[in-house]
């Protein structure tokens, strides 16, 4: 399985973008998936996942300017970003791991796949 994303891009604050992941091979039927962030204040965290049966999980501080979603294929992962704040910056990653698992995990370290991530630079 590989991983990889595109859309990063340098916007204004309260712009919006898409980000996408494209996944290569098979997770199955049974996998999560994660879009993650890393600053280097915060280290890596979880912003939202989504699991094989399209349930969605977002990190407490992130709901409603963020919207995880799938194609129908499930080829290919989204995020959504609305009202781009400054503390958005960031290198946006996209993770899987084959699990059986409701709510997905919001740990990175239980991820296995990785993509190379893409960046999102805000700017006043």
């Amino acid at each position: 399985v590989q991983l990889a994303e595109s859309g990063g891009s340098s916007v204004q604050a309260g712009g919006s973008l898409r980000l996408s992941c494209v996944v290569t091979g098979s997770l199955g039927r049974h996998y999560c998936m994660g879009w993650f962030r890393q600053s280097p204040l915060k280290g890596r965290e979880v912003v939202a996942t989504v699991d094989g049966d399209g349930i969605t999980r977002y990190a407490d501080s992130e709901q409603g300017r963020f919207t995880v979603s799938q194609d129908n294929a499930k080829s290919t992962l989204f995020l959504q970003i609305n009202s781009l704040k400054l503390e958005d910056t960031s290198m946006y990653y996209c993770a899987a791991l084959r699990v059986r698992r409701t709510p997905c995990p919001i740990s990175p370290a239980e991820y296995y796949y990785w993509g190379q991530g893409t960046q999102v630079t805000v700017s006043v």
